[in-house]
């Protein structure tokens, strides 16, 4: 690993259904995301996906390629920048930009966003996570 490496990529489709499904499994039912008749009334006009959603995609995607080192000593800071919608796709992607040591862990620092199928970002930030090999 080498820093400009890139990170393997995931896509996730949002779906109303998918949006149902996390304000069930984290009890976070504001309108805005789960009341299509409401939605369509706010400045969004219509739902948006939950950022802590979008959040778990980022999640994913570092365990994925870090395993246990992201589990267990990953950090994740991002900020938002428009909101995620049902029907459309988006790319969960990252890039090595620091390898180092910090309390005699080998860390790995990256750039990580997500982006719509434009190529917007939405949510963009770094992540850190050791390297367990």
């Amino acid at each position: 690993m080498k820093i400009g490496d890139e990170i393997p990529a995931i896509c996730k489709t949002i779906t109303q259904e998918k949006i149902n499904r996390y304000a069930d499994a984290s009890g976070d039912y504001n309108p805005i995301h789960v009341d299509p008749e409401f939605a369509k009334n706010t400045m969004f006009k219509g739902t948006i996906g939950h950022g802590m959603m979008t959040l778990a995609y980022i999640s994913e995607m570092m365990t994925n390629w870090l395993g246990s080192g992201w589990i267990y000593g990953g950090n994740m800071e991002v900020t938002f920048f428009a909101p995620t919608r049902p029907e459309l796709s988006y790319a969960i992607k990252g890039k090595v930009v620091d390898k180092k040591e910090e309390a005699g862990k080998k860390v790995v620092e990256c750039e990580i966003w997500c982006e719509d199928q434009d190529g917007n970002k939405v949510v963009a930030g770094k992540t850190s996570g050791q390297l367990l090999t």
